[in-house]
């Protein structure tokens, strides 16, 4: 063999050595590049605690969640999806108050959806005074935004007895999470009773959060007729949204 004809092989060698070496560098800075965990959906459900509410209906709205996160076709709604898995949060709001309840959770399957619930029953439970939608949606935009997964579907789920009375117009602030991408999907109570400090209870409360809360592709509400149809409402909502659907 002649001295130069094995220089091909040694140049083939020296190449692939190159390509495996720029291989295992790329899959080592992979984490870090794709950090985000991937989810179906990122869901913040914001919870109206105002002064409207008192301390009955506040418990009944808390145990409409705790049935919901832990029902069974919840859950199989869940792992149905195309990657089988959510993230959620539960904060509840007021006027300018805001509380994270239970912080991101990744939602999978039973063991973690009643973990999630347990953080949410945890909690005490309490009334603020005022009611700001807007407030409770920018609260839950940097939420998003910084919790670490990557939903296809980014959903503020706020639910609530009245309109927005104190803090930013709610068409600005749902506007301004419509065009960074967000979803907003409501869940107006028709309790048709005045307040505790005697105010009159909004007759159209789900035409106005049709008009103007709810907004991005597929935004829908559904109505509870009072609290106590709160767990059914809650239960249809969640199962909808969480499969990308809306109702009829």
């Amino acid at each position: 063999m002649a001295a130069g004809e094995g220089t091909p092989v040694t140049q083939r060698h020296a190449i692939g050595h190159f390509v495996g070496l720029a291989l295992a560098m790329l899959l080592a800075a992979w984490p870090a590049v794709g950090k985000e965990v991937p989810v179906d959906v990122e869901l913040v459900f914001a919870v109206d605690i105002s002064g409207s509410i008192d301390m009955e209906e506040a418990q009944l709205q808390r145990e409409g969640y705790l049935k919901a996160f832990v029902d069974p076709e919840v859950i199989r709604t869940v792992k149905s999806g195309f990657i089988g898995r959510i993230a959620a949060s539960y904060v509840e709001w007021a006027g300018r108050y805001q509380m994270i309840v239970a912080d991101w959770t990744l939602i999978e399957d039973e063991a973690s959806a009643r973990a999630f619930a347990e953080k949410v029953a945890r909690a005490p439970i309490m009334t603020e005074m005022w009611t700001s939608i807007s407030g409770a949606v920018n609260f839950a935009m940097p939420m998003i935004e910084t919790n670490g997964y990557s939903g296809t579907r980014r959903i503020i789920d706020i639910s609530g007895d009245g309109p927005n009375n104190v803090g930013e117009f709610v068409p600005k602030a749902r506007d301004r999470a419509v065009g960074n991408g967000f979803i907003i999907n409501g869940l107006p109570i028709m309790n048709g009773r005045p307040s505790p400090y005697g105010w009159p209870a909004y007759k159209h409360l789900d035409v106005y959060y049709v008009n103007c809360v709810i907004g991005g592709p597929g935004a829908f509400i559904v109505v509870a007729d009072g609290f106590r149809d709160f767990a059914r409402a809650i239960r249809k909502k969640m199962i909808l949204e969480i499969a990308g659907r809306q109702p009829p």
